[in-house]
Formats: C-alpha cells, structure tokens, sequence
C-alpha cells in the first residue's frame, strides 16, 4: 500500500516514538537497549515468509520429519485440524458481549493450520480456504478495538497469513488483505499507543498520567500482564508482516511494542511464575514466544528480551502447579477444572533456554492430545530424560507466590498440596489469600470454583466495595480460606510466606493473612504442611481476636460428606475417600453447607462446603484440620502432635 496518506499520518508518531524512545530507552536485563525507530528495518528480512518459520526452517523440519515419529504423528495433527478448518462456515462478524474474541482466535487457529498444512504438502485446497477466511475478516466493518485483545489478535492472524501465503496470493488480493491490516488493525492500535489516559490506583490517592493505554504501560496492582504481550505481540507481527510495503508502520509500533514488553516480561521474575494463574500463564506465554519470534525471525534479533530474569525459568510453573489429576492450582480466572493441555510455548522455551524439561513435559502431554501447528513450528525432540523435576517440592517467589508440595511425579495417586500468597488486588484476582488445593488418589479434593461469567455487571469492579467481589465465585466465601464476622478477606490485603521448609521429610509453608482479616484480628498465621512422609496435609490457622466474633474454617469439594461424631467427616468421590479431622479446637464439629448458586452466576450444582464454625470465638483461637487420604494398603493417618505455629 505505502500510500501518501498512510506515510503522513504515522510520520508524526514515528517522531514522538523516536524523542520517548532514545530518552528512556528498553531495559531489558537490567541495562538499557536504544532503539531506534529510524533503524528498526535495517536488518528485515525482506523476503516472505519471514514470521514464525521461514522456509530454510521448515525444509529442516522436513528432513527431521523421516525419521521423527514424533514430528510425524504432530505433523498429522496438523493436516487432520486443517482438513477440519476446510469444512466450516465462514467467519463472520459475531461478538459475544462486548468481545469478538472467539472470533479472532477462530480465525488465527484457521490460518495458522490451514497455512502450515499449504505449506507442508502444497495441496492448493488449504492455501484456497485459508484466504478466504483472510478476506472475509478484512471486510469486517472493525475488529472491535474497544476489546483491544480482539483486535491484536486479528492482526497477528492476519499478519501471519498474509506472510505464509503471500506467494499463493496474487497483488490485487494483497492489497486487499495489507489495507484491511492496516484500517483494521494498525491504525486503531497507533491509536491506542499515542491516546492520553490517567490512572487512579485503587485504595490509594495517587493517580498516573501518561501517553498509551493501560497495555502500553500497566499501572502498579492494576497491571493487565497479559494484554501486554498480546497486544504488543499481535500488533508488532501484523506489522512486520507488510514491513517491505508499509515501512511506517513497523517503524512505529515495533519500537513501542518493543518499549512496552518488559513492563511484563519482569513480571515472570525472578523464578517464572505469572500472578494471573496458569491458565493465563499460558495466553501470556504464548504471546510472548509469538513476539519474540516474529522478531527474531523477521529482524534477526528480539533487542534482549528473551534475557528479562525469570523467563527462562517460566515453564516450570505450569509443570509444577499442576497436580497427579492433571488439575492446576487454579487460582485467579481460570477456567473451571482448569487441567494441563497442550502450550506449545513450552516448545518455544525449551528452544530458547536449551531447557529439555520443558520440551519433554510437553510431550508427555501431547501423549494424550492432538497437537497444534504452533508445536510444528517451534518443535524440538523428546530426550531420554524424565519429563518431570527430581525434586518434591518449589517456592515462587513471584508477584503471587506459590508453594507446591507432593509425595511423588510418576504416580498419578500421589499426594498433592498447593498454596498461594500475594495480593487481591491483582489482575483476574479473587479473595483468596492462602488459599489451598488438594489431590490424592487421583481426585481433587479441597478445589478452587474458578471464574465466572466476565459478562456480568462489575465483574471487573475491583474497588474495596466493589461489585465484582459481592460473586460467589471471586469472594472468600467459596474459597479453602478463613471467614471472620460473617465477611471475607479486604479487597486490598496482601499477603506473603513467612516460612518455607521444603524438599525434606514435612515440608511446611506458614503464610501471613493479617492483613486479610485486620478488622477482627491482630494477626493471623495459616500453616499448610505435609506430615507422616507425605501421607497426608495438615491446615492450622492462628488468630489473636481484637473482639469475639464468628471463625469458619472451610473447604470446597465435590466429594459426598458424611458427618461422624468427635470432629470427623468422610469424603467420598470416585470410589474413594478422606478423612477429615478437627484437631482443634478439641470440641469443634463439622457441618457441611451447598455451594450452589443462583442464575446468573454460574450454578456449582452439586458442590459442596466443608466447615467448621465457631460461632463465639474469642482471644488466641486455634483451628487445626487434618485431610487424610484412605490409601490402598487401608492405612490413614488419624491425628499428629499439635504444636503452635511458632515451633513448625
């Protein structure tokens, strides 16, 4: 395209990135990286296909596929996904609430499929369809950039077909797909990078005033981590994509996607955890391995990125908060049940870092689902290693720390604990500091509801009085956490680990909730260990009340209950069971409560609350649970020495 118009209405913002850019420059592994917007294209590859897999790439995959069953079996996924893609409508302009997301995401698995299996095998069918789903999404009136995500992601499909097809299509179907790109997708996010915006953080006075939205430049608690790297990600891949054509506009969003993406990446450090959870993990995740790809592949360098402390560590967080069940520690908005699927980024971080666990836990999954074009495109082969850690036990340090425990990898019984810290304030965050899950016998015991619908009034109402946490789902009250005086935890509480015993005989994690619960308590300790080499957990809460009122240990499960006297309850799913026991206080009972709601909430039918309830708690007050998993040999652990906190 490379129109007068086009040159002149970016020119202005080239110059304001220009003056931000070599003012402040990109840290990334704690030094400065000058970027230069003038330059930025110097080293562009000006031939097609430059993103993702370039041919020399793909010839290479070619040859290691004779002899890598593996790459075969992966390879015929691929053509099986893009045969499937042949055979459905059109995509056409349908938004959800306010999201065309599913749109744009439909569409990027269409061309990513349908373009590598062209590709592959040259069959002109897959190169036919692919462009026109490309054509129909170029027609769109918009693709809704008040839902940025939706657009970023459009743009990166697009981009990336336009690239991987471009010698199948002819100019006047170019021009076509180049100026839908442009109008569509780079010229609403130019846009969303110059617009003036101000910032109120939450809980505080203070307030942010600055150029760029809330992904160019996130703001303190309020981060949106992963709109970041997509965001970036997909505008700066539909950018490079027409980079020989449409010069202006690469020179202006890669240098600021290029700026923005560290705001993020840190976030990984210092040890590769993601605060949003591990389903966000992975949408952030894969957005950065899209980014950092397309400019390594298309501009032969990322400017130090790939470096940020932390992101060579990030794909240990999905193989450690996922339990023997396949389950994660599902904190944040994840997705209910959410298990460990397929992340072709764990690819990706394996290439980068030359880290072969990652690339084996990701084939170890892939044993049991298809695998995507993306697990192509970054493939690395299986080594002779086991696809787990050596070690029992790990810490992350990150925003939202996590400690994980578990008496085994191989076997799919084993007992697992996960425990979370952090702050409610973050990005998809519920009420749940201290939060614990739990799996033996291959059943999720003590589990987390995950999100609700984000359509819903508020949802994203995260103010101290806010709507979003009067939800069943994102407040205290359906979480394994403390209550006090009929109320959850403060929307503005922080938390952090005080003590951390891990990979020994009882591994123990002690976690200050004070903060969560000031209003009723001077201070309050939860401690979450392993006891009787691993053979089941024990919770213990401590609290000092500043008045008596109501204290509710409680538990979410779907398991049956049924209440025995003394303090005990037997829980029973899938054919197995667990005993729970009350240790103190020495008179405490059980009760068990619905956790089902009412439309438009999500329902939970069927779930259930385990609790124990002191009604007139007063002074120093103890509670202690012991969950006991029913082995196979008949044995269980029926109760343990009680110590206060302080000697754990």
């Amino acid at each position: 395209m490379g129109t007068q118009k086009n040159c002149k209405m970016v020119s202005l913002y080239v110059t304001l990135a220009t003056v931000l850019l070599c003012c402040h420059g990109v840290l990334a592994a704690d030094e400065k990286v000058a970027v230069e917007p003038a330059g930025i294209l110097a080293t562009l590859d000006s031939s097609h296909p430059r993103l993702m897999l370039k041919d020399k790439d793909l010839e290479r995959l070619k040859q290691l596929h004779k002899k890598d069953k593996a790459l075969q079996e992966y390879v015929r996924d691929v053509l099986k996904h893009a045969d499937a893609s042949c055979q459905k409508p059109m995509l056409t302009y349908d938004k959800i609430g306010p999201r065309l997301l599913y749109v744009s995401r439909e569409c990027l698995n269409r061309v990513y499929a349908l373009g590598l299996a062209w590709r592959w095998t040259g069959e002109q069918k897959y190169a036919a369809r692919a462009t026109e789903n490309l054509l129909a999404v170029c027609a769109f009136d918009d693709w809704n950039p008040s839902h940025f995500l939706d657009t970023a992601e459009m743009s990166h499909a697009v981009g990336v077909g336009y690239d991987w097809l471009y010698h199948y299509l002819d100019e006047p179907t170019r021009r076509k797909i180049r100026a839908g790109l442009i109008e569509l997708g780079l010229k609403p996010g130019i846009e969303q990078y110059t617009k003036e915006r101000t910032i109120y953080t939450t809980g505080r006075a203070s307030r942010e005033t600055g150029i760029g939205t809330s992904w160019v430049r996130p703001n303190g608690n309020l981060a949106r981590y992963n709109w970041n790297q997509v965001c970036n990600g997909g505008l700066l891949i539909g950018a490079l994509a027409i980079a020989e054509t449409d010069p202006e506009f690469a020179r202006f969003i890669v240098p600021k996607a290029v700026a923005a993406l560290p705001t993020a990446l840190r976030t990984y450090g210092p040890d590769g955890a993601w605060p949003e959870g591990p389903g966000y993990w992975h949408y952030a995740t894969r957005y950065t391995a899209y980014g950092l790809t397309a400019l390594h592949t298309a501009l032969g360098k990322d400017f130090g990125l790939s470096q940020i402390t932390g992101l060579s560590e990030a794909g240990l967080f999905p193989i450690w908060t996922a339990g023997p069940t396949g389950q994660f520690l599902n904190f944040a908005d994840s997705g209910e049940k959410n298990s460990r699927r397929p992340m072709p980024c764990m690819f990706w971080l394996a290439r980068t870092y030359n880290n072969s666990l990652f690339a084996d836990a990701e084939h170890a999954v892939l044993a049991k689902y298809d695998a995507s074009p993306e697990h192509v495109v970054w493939y690395i082969s299986p080594s002779a290693n086991m696809p787990y850690p050596k070690a029992l036990d790990h810490y992350f340090r990150g925003d939202v720390p996590v400690v994980v425990f578990r008496s085994g990898w191989d076997d799919p019984e084993s007992l697992f604990v996960g425990v979370k810290a952090g702050f409610n304030q973050v990005n998809h965050g519920h009420l749940d500091l201290g939060n614990f899950e739990l799996d033996a016998l291959g059943v999720r015991w003590a589990r987390d509801l995950g999100s609700d619908n984000y359509n819903l009034p508020g949802y994203w109402d995260r103010k101290k009085e806010g709507k979003r946490w009067t939800y069943y789902r994102l407040g205290s009250a359906s979480h394994n956490v403390p209550l006090m005086g009929g109320e959850g935890q403060d929307p503005l509480a922080k938390s952090s680990f005080i003590k951390t015993a891990i990979n020994g005989v009882c591994p123990v994690v002690l976690v200050d909730l004070t903060s969560a619960y000031y209003k009723f308590s001077k201070y309050t300790i939860r401690g979450v260990a392993m006891v009787q080499n691993r053979r089941a957990m024990l919770v213990q809460d401590e609290f000092e009340l500043e008045k008596p009122c109501e204290v509710v240990w409680g538990m979410t499960t779907d398991a049956d209950i049924v209440i025995r006297k003394n303090g005990v309850a037997v829980l029973t799913l899938n054919g197995k069971q667990l005993i729970a026991k009350v240790l103190s206080p020495a008179d405490a009972e059980f009760v068990v409560a619905s956790a089902e709601q009412k439309p438009p909430e999500k329902r939970n039918i069927g779930v259930k609350r385990l609790m124990v309830r002191l009604p007139e708690a007063k002074g120093s007050v103890r509670v202690t649970v012991l969950l006991s998993p029913v082995w196979k040999d008949g044995n269980v652990v029926k109760t343990v020495e009680l110590k206060p906190l302080a000697q754990w």
